[in-house]
């Protein structure tokens, strides 16, 4: 249990801890006792981590793990996928505040807060109505 609470952020890790778990529970006496003990356990943690995971269909980690390991795969790909998307939006951020500080120079306040309240595509809106604004407040029809 420890294993899986200190590998919870690396998924891997986690996969690696539950079948190490599942070995350990197939190997000792009061097997369905203890699967239904830490197969609710793990539920609950999981569901802590706000894993993107559906723990309905878990009800024993010796019988699920093959599906567990399945969704806790998806749960990684959609997280860095997301990482991706995330990191994708912060370098149009910067790429327009860049640009912005270019033609205009030191952004205030107010325009970092658009910035970062802004979505992927009205950045790419703002990339190409910089090329005719004049002023900050035009820029963002302030």
């Amino acid at each position: 249990m420890f294993g899986i609470e200190k590998a919870s952020i690396d998924h891997t890790s986690l996969q690696q801890a539950v079948n190490r778990i599942v070995s350990i529970i197939q190997n000792g006496p009061n097997k369905e006792r203890i699967d239904k003990i830490l197969t609710r356990w793990l539920k609950r943690h999981l569901q802590r981590l706000n894993a993107d995971i559906n723990l309905d269909q878990l009800h024993s980690l010796v019988e699920d793990r093959d599906m567990l390991a399945e969704n806790i795969e998806n749960w990684r790909q959609k997280e860095r996928q997301e990482g991706r998307q995330e990191g994708r939006l912060e370098e149009a951020r910067d790429m327009v505040r860049t640009q912005l500080t270019f033609k205009f120079g030191e952004v205030p306040e107010w325009v970092e807060t658009a910035l970062a309240q802004a979505d992927h595509d009205q950045l790419k809106n703002w990339m190409r109505e910089l090329l005719f604004a004049t002023s900050l407040d035009d820029m963002f029809k302030r």
